[in-house]
């Protein structure tokens, strides 16, 4: 399969196209005044823990603090996530699904000067800052990364339960292999 990437650059605008074979696969389009931080990685400080309202706020470098809400940093979260996503993660068994851990609290999970990887989840609005969470998700074009969660998924849209079983066997067995302890979800392109 012979790729080309062709890209435009205009004062504004840039268009970045795909071609397979000659045949378009992709089309990006960033708008300078379009362009927002959501899905942005950074290393953030926290400037100030909130204990009253279960969040904090951490510095992105960015004209006003960052927001991270409780349930953006603690493990108990990411289960939960995973389990709306369609994926309980490996550990998980039928005590555990009837009732959840307690959440800890953010002072005992973050505390002010610390620094924390974030990644924006929402971007800033006129009076407020972005909102961030801890869990970073890397999305590509076949598997999202999710550094520190220990936990192989698969996309709810591919319905083949065999599939389904060899799509996580094949990525489980290559994170083990290279000696990750990170998890993959394979997306819809991954089948």
């Amino acid at each position: 399969m012979r790729r080309e990437i062709l890209i435009d650059s205009a004062p504004g605008e840039v268009r970045v196209v795909l071609l397979e074979d000659q045949l378009l696969s992709e089309v990006f389009i960033e708008r300078q005044a379009a362009r927002g931080v959501a899905g942005n990685v950074y290393k953030a400080r926290v400037s100030n823990v909130l204990p009253g309202m279960q969040s904090a706020f951490v510095d992105i470098g960015l004209e006003r603090d960052a927001f991270l809400y409780v349930e953006d940093v603690s493990e108990a979260s990411r289960d939960v996530d995973l389990l709306l996503a369609g994926d309980v993660p490996p550990d998980s068994g039928p005590d555990r699904l009837a009732a959840p851990p307690p959440r800890p609290a953010i002072e005992d999970l973050v505390k002010e000067g610390q620094e924390i990887v974030v990644q924006v989840t929402k971007d800033p609005l006129a009076q407020k800052g972005a909102r961030v969470t801890a869990h970073v998700t890397l999305p590509g074009r076949f598997l999202v990364y999710l550094p520190g969660v220990a936990h192989v998924g698969v996309s709810r849209k591919i319905e083949d339960p065999a599939e389904r079983e060899r799509l996580k066997t094949m990525v489980g067995a290559l994170a083990q292999d290279l000696g990750l302890q990170d998890g993959f979800i394979v997306r819809t392109a991954g089948e």
